[in-house]
């Protein structure tokens, strides 16, 4: 029995075993499988960075230097050699005598002056894209190839508005070029190439990443600039920034810089902007936008909330041009635009950019928050160029003036008002027609006083409804108040301007 139960027991410790090995070995080959994963995501992730960090833009380089150029401009200079003219008073019975005595003595002269920029080549056929500073006055443009070769060039087109120009070269043999590629498809740590010509120096190639995007440098109403830490400096302006694939994904137009050379901060024009305006140049000559014809301003927190919308986000309209797009498409002051032609208007200044992209007579659907609910209309888009004596028109609708009377206090918000009459006028030099209620008197560090309302102001609407009395101003107020309101939105006309504000209201 011994023996049995000995044998019974060497067996069962024999399977202990055998299970014992296989599960070693199950272990083994999962350690396995797990290692031969890892080192295939390491090689691939090895692979993704010598893609993304290449050892060298030597190749890339030599490839598209050739297509850079620079782009040097002269024009004439007129002045007086030596001494200045002395300031004098106006009326100064010596301003006659000095005057004569230099114009003898010092006649005008001339001199030419040079200025260095850089461009690209887009067309063998010769179309050359630079900045419109670039070339802005010049009598006499020539494009410097990388041989040194020097062409004269023809300005074809150029637009102050987005800092562009392209100019047209004739050569006897077919010139290397370059292709715009997708800047929208650029990320933030994005690798990019900087060609240009800094100080004068001739090509010269720079790298670093995109630092940030859509950077608002106030240069105008289309800032989206592309911001870089690739170097830089005077003369780049006009030159290419390259992808790695040498593809045109922004040209160089402005650096921050104390002291004028690269600290680290340039910016470029995205290659989504400047390829339409080129296409325009190239066809026409000029450039055609689209005009909506209103006035904005930013959507803040406060006006957000006053407006019932759950996100900071659109364009407010703060006033509408007459007999524009936007008036005939039944656009009113205190709309927020939230999209426009199925894009959405994540930020205010987002949306002239938006419009002007638009073709010209082309009828577009227009999403807006008006009453605290989302509604759509139908604008036909105007040409920008046709309107823009119309921008600085002043809506000719409002609120009816009240009739002369007292002044009134209202105290949530830190201000007095009183009715429009000839007497306040002739103070504060209000227009004949002016509507609303003005603002008389403003207390110092109030809400109205933080939001830079001023006596002479004209509350023109309070929460969207026309101001037509001081009375009206001050129950339509409290009703705000009573009802939990933290701000009150009043539409503004002073200071130049036509514009909302939220207004805090004091609770007490």
């Amino acid at each position: 029995m011994r023996s049995r139960i000995h044998d019974v027991r060497s067996r069962r410790d024999a399977r202990v075993v055998a299970v014992a090995r296989r599960q070693d070995g199950g272990r083994a080959l999962a350690w396995f499988l797990a290692a031969a994963v890892a080192l295939a995501l390491m090689a691939a992730s090895v692979a993704a960075q010598a893609k993304t960090m290449p050892g060298s833009f030597s190749d890339l380089a030599e490839k598209l230097l050739p297509a850079v150029v620079n782009v040097s401009t002269t024009q004439t200079l007129r002045g007086r050699s030596g001494p200045e003219l002395p300031q004098l008073p106006p009326g100064s019975p010596f301003e006659e005598f000095f005057k004569e005595f230099f114009d003898r003595n010092q006649p005008q002269q001339q001199r030419k002056a040079t200025s260095l920029g850089s461009g690209f080549i887009i067309d063998s056929a010769g179309y050359v894209v630079t900045n419109n500073h670039v070339i802005q006055d010049a009598e006499e443009i020539t494009v410097i190839l990388q041989d040194d070769t020097q062409l004269p060039a023809e300005l074809i087109g150029h637009d102050p508005k987005t800092d562009l120009a392209v100019l047209k070269v004739k050569s006897d043999r077919q010139l290397p070029a370059v292709k715009f590629g997708d800047s929208d498809s650029l990320r933030v740590g994005d690798w990019v190439l900087a060609i240009g010509n800094p100080f004068g120096l001739g090509g010269t190639v720079t790298a670093g990443i995109i630092s940030a995007r859509g950077r608002d440098i106030n240069t105008g109403p289309y800032d989206d600039f592309l911001q870089t830490d690739a170097s830089i400096n005077r003369g780049n302006s006009g030159g290419p920034m390259f992808n790695l694939e040498g593809e045109v994904v922004g040209i160089n137009t402005a650096i921050f810089s104390p002291s004028g050379g690269s600290i680290g901060i340039g910016f470029a024009i995205p290659s989504a902007m400047a390829m339409p305006v080129v296409k325009q140049l190239i066809a026409t000559g000029t450039v055609k936008r689209g005009w909506l014809g209103v006035h904005i301003q930013t959507v803040t927190d406060e006006i957000a909330e006053t407006l019932g919308l759950k996100e900071t986000r659109g364009a407010l309209v703060a006033s509408v041009i007459k007999d524009g797009p936007a008036e005939v498409g039944k656009i009113q002051a205190g709309d927020v635009i939230l999209q426009f032609d199925g894009k959405d208007v994540t930020q205010m200044r987002r949306l002239p950019r938006i419009v002007a992209e638009t073709a010209v007579g082309q009828t577009v659907d227009v999403v807006l928050w008006r009453n605290n609910k989302r509604m759509s209309v139908k604008v036909k888009v105007g040409e920008l160029e046709a309107g823009e004596a119309q921008m600085a028109a002043r809506p000719q609708d409002g609120g009816t003036a009240g009739q002369p009377g007292q002044d009134k206090k209202i105290d949530p918000l830190g201000l007095t008002v009183a009715a429009v009459n000839d007497t306040l006028r002739q103070r504060f030099d209000l227009a004949a027609d002016a509507k609303g209620v003005v603002v008389v008197g403003v207390d110092e560090g109030g809400p109205a006083a933080e939001k830079g309302i001023r006596p002479g102001d004209l509350i023109v609407e309070v929460s969207q409804e026309d101001a037509s009395s001081p009375g009206q101003v001050a129950d339509l107020v409290e009703t705000a108040k009573k009802s939990g309101r933290k701000s009150v939105l009043l539409l503004i006309e002073g200071q130049g301007r036509l514009r909302f504000e939220a207004v805090r209201i004091v609770q007490g």
